[in-house]
């Protein structure tokens, strides 16, 4: 099934449902039959596997390429526009995109840019694909920067992965290392709950259940504290607080 993000199965249990027998936490590893059994990832250091092993597979969701190719996506390939236009419109600044991944809209982001994340594999490509930015391999809720060495933070599709402790982890270690804070976050369907468990299933056939929390504009605006929504539609919503 699709949902506003990525590909859903549609048996995918919700977080009060979670197989018993699945890993969960970043503290458990995935399944020794690794590609045949899924592994539940509900914190952002759990993730660290699933996105080094979708390094180089992860821009064809933004692309419609290989397994997204057939997805039913009205008006996708516009908004994906519009939000690297608006990316690129933002004042130009000292800015940290955490989990910054492939560097798919890090290479929008317009003055000095800094992009972390934890997966080497990711950066790999980022680094090819934003030569202007800098890249460094760190914790998103352990920023290894001073207090108030960027004007800036960004981040897209992180901060919607993130337990609502590891939210708030978030939101202050922003807070302590920049003054603005934009974030990219999915849209609810209509009838997509806010948050809930999703499949995924990579190239090599492996299958993770990753936690997603959906927002709409006047919601993520809220939990950043006062924020101005700069974009709210069909797929993506934009905030800054």
């Amino acid at each position: 099934m699709w949902s506003g993000s990525e590909w859903t199965s549609s048996s995918s249990a919700g977080p009060d449902n979670a197989p018993a027998s699945a890993s969960i936490v970043a503290r458990s590893r995935p399944s020794e039959k690794f590609g045949t059994d899924s592994s539940t990832l509900t914190t952002v250091r759990a993730l660290k596997t699933y996105y080094d092993r979708r390094a180089f597979e992860y821009d064809d969701w933004w692309l419609g390429r290989g397994r997204f190719a057939d997805r039913e996506r009205p008006g996708w390939d516009d908004e994906v526009d519009v939000l690297a236009e608006l990316i690129s419109s933002l004042r130009p600044a000292r800015t940290l995109d955490v989990a910054c991944g492939t560097g798919f809209l890090t290479r929008h982001l317009p003055g000095d840019v800094v992009g972390l994340d934890q997966s080497e594999r990711m950066l790999s490509v980022a680094r090819e694909q934003a030569p202007d930015a800098r890249f460094v391999h760190g914790d998103a809720l352990e920023l290894p920067f001073a207090d108030g060495e960027f004007d800036r933070v960004f981040t897209s599709y992180f901060y919607c992965h993130l337990e609502a402790d590891e939210r708030a982890r978030f939101l202050s270690e922003a807070r302590r290392v920049a003054g603005e804070l934009v974030v990219v976050a999915s849209i609810p369907g209509a009838d997509d709950p806010l948050e809930r468990y999703e499949e995924r299933i990579l190239n090599d056939g492996s299958r993770w259940k990753v936690l997603k929390r959906v927002f709409t504009g006047d919601q993520l605006a809220a939990e950043l504290g006062n924020g101005e929504v700069l974009h709210e539609g069909r797929w993506f919503v934009v905030v800054r607080a």
